[in-house]
C-alpha cells in the first residue's frame, strides 16, 4: 500500500490569532460571532456599577480595556442596555460573575457561575444584558462567552423563546489519559459519546440531529493529552484556545490565544504544554443559505432587513415593559429566570 493510502489526513486546516479581548472571533457557518468577554472589574458601588472613576472613558462605547475592565456600552452599570435583535440565537455561557437579563417580552433572569442562556431571536426581541456588580468588599471578575448561532431562512421569523441551562444540568466529561492528566469537558450542545447535552430551544438549528451542533469547553491539566473524537463529514469544527501557553493539535503546536479551523472528519489529539489550557469548540453542518446582517438583524436578503428595521420601528418588538433602558435586579436576588409566561424557575 502506498505512503498516500495510508497517511493520516491532515487535522488542522488553518490557524488564526484570536486578537485582544473582546476582539470577536471567526467563525464558520452556522455560526455568526463569538466574543469571549474577561472583565476583572473593581468593588461595586451601590448602584451595582464600578467603585472607581469613570473618566476618560468613552462611556456608551467603552471596549478600550482600561485597567483590565470595560464599561461596554453601559452607563452606570457594565453591559447592553436595550437592544433588539432578530433572525438568529444568542447562546451566552457565563462562567464566572452574573448576567441580568431582561426583555420585551416581560421575561428576565440572573444567571451565571456556569449557567447558560439560550435565546431563540427568531421574528424579534429587544433585551437587556447588565453586567451587576455585586461585591463591594472585593473585585468583580465576570467573564462570559456570547455566541451567535444562526437561524435556517424556514425558522427566522418563529415567536422569541429562551431557555436556560442552569449549571448543574449541563453535563461534564472528565477524561484521563495513560498518565492519569485530566481533560473536563462540558457539553452545552451536543452529543460527547454517550454524553447528551440538555435539549436546546426548539427551532434551533442545534435541534436538527442531523445538523451535527456542538458547543463545548474544555479544560486540560499541564501535560494532559485527550483525543477529540471525529465528527461527521461535511461540519465545519473550531477550536479556539484562549488560556494556556502551547497546545499540540494533531501533531502541529499552537501558541494560546489562536483559533484552530479542523477537519471535522479525523480524530485529532490533542496534547496540552506546561500549563493548564482552555478551549472552546464550536461545530456544526452549514446552513448554507445567503447571511444578509445588518447590525443585531441577521436575514437571508437586503429586502428583509430593511422590513426589519422596519417592523422595530412600528412594534419595538414588543415594547419595553422595563423602567429603564439598563435594568438591574435587586443585589439580594440570586439566581432565576423568569419566563414571558410568568412562570419562575431556580437552580436547584
Amino acid at each position: 500500500m502506498s505512503q498516500q493510502q495510508t497517511q493520516q489526513p491532515e487535522a488542522v486546516v488553518r490557524v488564526d490569532p484570536l486578537g485582544p479581548s473582546p476582539t470577536p472571533w471567526r467563525t464558520p457557518d452556522p455560526f455568526l460571532f463569538c466574543v469571549h468577554h474577561d472583565d476583572r472589574y473593581p468593588q461595586g458601588n451601590e448602584q451595582l456599577g464600578p467603585k472607581a472613576s469613570l473618566a476618560g472613558r468613552d462611556i456608551g462605547q467603552d471596549f478600550a480595556g482600561r485597567d483590565g475592565w470595560n464599561m461596554y456600552h453601559g452607563t452606570v452599570v457594565p453591559g447592553f442596555p436595550q437592544h433588539p435583535h432578530r433572525g438568529f440565537e444568542t447562546v451566552t455561557i457565563v462562567r464566572n460573575g452574573l448576567l441580568d437579563h431582561s426583555d420585551s417580552l416581560g421575561a428576565a433572569a440572573r444567571f451565571g457561575g456556569g449557567d447558560v442562556q439560550w435565546l431563540t431571536a427568531g421574528g424579534g426581541i429587544n433585551h437587556s444584558e447588565m453586567f451587576p456588580l455585586l461585591k463591594q468588599d472585593q473585585g468583580n471578575h465576570i467573564e462570559l462567552f456570547q455566541i451567535w448561532l444562526n437561524l435556517p431562512r424556514a425558522n427566522k421569523m418563529v415567536q422569541a423563546h429562551f431557555s436556560m441551562l442552569w449549571d448543574h444540568v449541563i453535563p461534564r466529561h472528565e477524561a484521563k489519559d495513560d498518565a492519569g492528566r485530566t481533560t473536563n469537558i462540558t457539553v452545552v450542545a451536543g452529543n460527547l459519546r454517550d454524553v447528551k447535552a440538555p435539549p436546546p430551544p426548539p427551532k434551533s438549528w442545534a435541534a436538527n440531529p442531523d445538523a451535527d451542533v456542538a458547543i463545548w469547553t474544555l479544560k486540560m491539566e499541564p501535560g494532559a493529552r485527550w483525543t477529540l473524537p471525529a465528527a461527521s463529514r461535511g461540519t465545519n469544527r473550531m477550536l479556539y484556545f484562549f488560556l494556556g501557553s502551547r497546545l499540540s493539535v494533531g501533531g502541529k503546536t499552537v501558541p494560546v490565544r489562536n483559533a484552530i479551523e479542523l477537519r471535522a472528519d479525523v480524530d485529532v489529539v490533542l496534547e496540552n504544554g506546561p500549563e493548564t489550557a482552555e478551549l472552546l469548540l464550536l461545530q456544526g453542518k452549514p446552513i448554507g443559505e445567503p447571511v444578509v446582517q445588518y447590525g443585531p438583524f441577521v436575514m437571508n436578503s437586503r429586502q428583509e432587513i430593511q422590513q426589519a428595521f422596519a417592523d422595530y420601528q412600528r412594534t419595538g418588538f414588543g415594547g419595553w415593559p422595563w423602567p429603564s433602558h439598563d435594568p438591574v435586579h435587586p443585589r439580594e436576588e440570586g439566581r432565576f429566570a423568569r419566563h414571558a409566561d410568568g412562570h419562575v424557575e431556580k437552580p436547584a
